[in-house]
């Protein structure tokens, strides 16, 4: 049986790691959700990540627009305009694309 109280505490400290490791994230450059995922220690949370992604209620400290697929895929925005709306903060912050999805070679965070 799971102790509750230990995996919301266990939870809550990778959903802070994911946060700051999601800050860092400059403008002009992007970060898949599995990267911040095992940046923040957990590498098979990538699902995890978008769940906090989602409900991120520190917007604009906390960058989520700056969150993509693995293969540079905009998925899911909670924020208005949706993804296409994403897609437009992402080039007008500098952030290059191929097509409908971003060129990680050239805007992916380095870390």
């Amino acid at each position: 049986m799971i102790n509750q109280r230990n995996y919301k505490h266990k939870n809550s400290k990778f959903k802070n790691r994911v946060y700051q490791w999601t800050k860092k994230i400059p403008r002009g450059r992007v970060a898949s959700y599995g990267q911040i995922a095992r940046l923040a220690g957990k590498p098979k949370s990538a699902r995890a990540v978008g769940v906090f992604m989602k409900n991120n209620t520190d917007i604009p400290n906390t960058p989520c627009h700056r969150v993509v697929g693995f293969d540079g895929s905009l998925i899911g925005y909670s924020g208005r305009g949706g993804i296409s709306q994403k897609k437009k903060i992402l080039l007008e912050e500098g952030v290059f694309f191929r097509k409908n999805k971003v060129n990680l070679s050239l805007s992916q965070l380095k870390a």
